[in-house]
């Protein structure tokens, strides 16, 4: 590639001097073309010093894909060290949806490369945050999902019952959204059945006094019988109305792990399945 290595040479000669808006511009360009260079030739690494230069969004979000086809085990730390610089030029700039975006790939990279979920948690929040300063309070919600429902996995149930009462409460009047409201009611009202039933049913008249289309979902039924299988504590029933449920509805891993928990603390239960 002698003709690209030769302009970004020039492009750094550019970079030194205080350079009027056209000669940038052109400085951006020439940049985008040599990284598409070298990414038709899987050149990664050329790629991600290049676009580590300029901070644009597009090359941004080109480099950061450059850096995760690489070596993503290996090229973690680059990959965060790249984001989070950009990240805050945006944040100065005002660019608050872009960060916001930033945040969303770091929160990924700690979720698929490095298993910190904590840190995605961290990341997913200041993501909606930056949303809802921007009122896009759709993709803040979508970032709140994330960190309800990693923060259930970790037991920090309360923290999930409060977002999903947010999120379900901002959905339930909107044409919409509402048809999404029973879900995220279903889902804190097992948060509470995990902490304690009677927290549970307690929830559950809340939720069919806010959102009466709530009571006559499958969502609300299965609570009342799942409900009245523990305080009996009757696992035969409890097993029979998931699997009811789930012949209509297939439960997803999340569901699936909170409904095994409150299971457990039926008596004699231990280490049993839903099945």
């Amino acid at each position: 590639m002698p003709s690209q290595r030769l302009n970004v040479s020039r492009l750094e000669s550019l970079q030194a001097l205080w350079t009027p808006a056209p000669v940038l511009e052109e400085a951006c360009e020439m940049y985008t073309r040599a990284a598409n260079m070298f990414k038709i030739a899987k050149n990664w690494s050329e790629v991600n010093g290049l676009q580590s230069k300029h901070d644009s969004a597009t090359s941004f979000v080109d480099a950061g894909n450059a850096y995760k086809k690489a070596d993503p085990q290996g090229k973690a730390d680059e990959i965060l060290e790249t984001l989070i610089s950009f990240m805050i030029s945006y944040i100065f700039q005002g660019r608050f949806t872009i960060a916001a975006k930033h945040h969303i790939t770091i929160a990924e990279i700690y979720e698929a490369e490095l298993v910190d979920i904590e840190k995605a948690i961290a990341h997913y929040e200041q993501a909606a945050d930056y949303y809802k300063g921007e009122e896009s309070n759709s993709s803040a919600n979508k970032c709140l999902l994330k960190v309800a429902a990693y923060a259930a996995q970790l037991e920090q149930y309360q923290k999930a019952i409060e977002i999903y009462e947010q999120v379900g409460t901002n959905t339930m009047d909107n044409p919409l959204l509402k048809y999404s409201a029973k879900e995220y009611f279903f889902k804190a009202a097992l948060c509470h059945f995990i902490v304690d039933e009677l927290n549970a049913k307690l929830a559950l008249e809340k939720y069919e006094e806010m959102f009466p289309a709530f009571t006559d979902s499958r969502e609300c039924k299965l609570l009342k019988k799942l409900l009245e299988a523990h305080e009996e504590q009757n696992s035969e029933a409890y097993t029979e109305a998931v699997k009811e449920f789930d012949s209509i509805s297939r439960l997803d891993q999340w569901l699936t792990t909170m409904l095994l928990r409150i299971k457990k603390s039926i008596q004699g239960e231990g280490d049993g399945d839903l099945k």
